[in-house]
């Protein structure tokens, strides 16, 4: 059996460079704009991108994206009374799939199919590069929801450096599937 194992492994650790040499690595950071449907409200944000091409048109990426503060107002009744609060909302999306390249020109369609999570954070602290990170290291105690993203875009490249605009809905799973509109836009490097 453990003969077995190590030939699987060395088949899978000398195939690994032809796999890689196929096409490239890329990294990107992005703008992105996230519409929450359940509160009805707008978010902005920035986020980073790192794909790995497993073959010449597919690319399997990871992203994470930190939405900046956004205030919105909820009506709590307490009985015979109504109370308005103003909620600090943040968001954090980390997205991790497929890309699938449509053309071979430098200018071309794409379509991605990712899943991850949503987290949503209640926070009046001011969104600096501290709170940031703080988000990351409470991702467990936080809000934290699965997360389908179907969608597509155009991106185009001269030589190693693009740009590159997805849309799509970025569905979450709460009590039932809340579809939200998603797009992002943002240059890249090929490597």
């Amino acid at each position: 059996m453990r003969r077995i194992a190590l030939f699987f492994l060395l088949c899978g650790i000398a195939s690994a460079p032809s796999v890689f040499a196929q096409d490239h690595f890329a990294v990107g950071a992005y703008a992105d704009y996230f519409r929450l449907s359940q509160t009805d409200t707008n978010f902005a944000g920035v986020g980073v991108r790192l794909g790995v091409g497993l073959s010449h048109r597919i690319m399997l990426e990871g992203e994470m994206s930190y939405d900046f503060n956004q205030v919105f107002t909820e009506d709590f009744s307490n009985g015979g009374s109504i109370i308005v609060n103003r909620s600090n909302l943040r968001l954090l999306h980390g997205l991790f799939g497929p890309k699938v390249s449509l053309g071979h020109s430098n200018f071309h369609p794409f379509v991605t199919l990712k899943g991850g999570f949503l987290n949503t954070r209640f926070d009046p602290a001011p969104a600096t590069v501290g709170s940031f990170f703080s988000s990351v290291d409470n991702l467990r105690s936080q809000n934290v929801m699965a997360t389908l993203y179907p969608g597509g875009g155009l991106e185009g490249h001269i030589g190693p450096v693009g740009v590159r605009l997805d849309v799509g809905d970025e569905i979450y799973f709460n009590h039932g599937t809340h579809n939200n509109f998603r797009a992002a836009f943002g240059p890249y490097i090929r490597f």
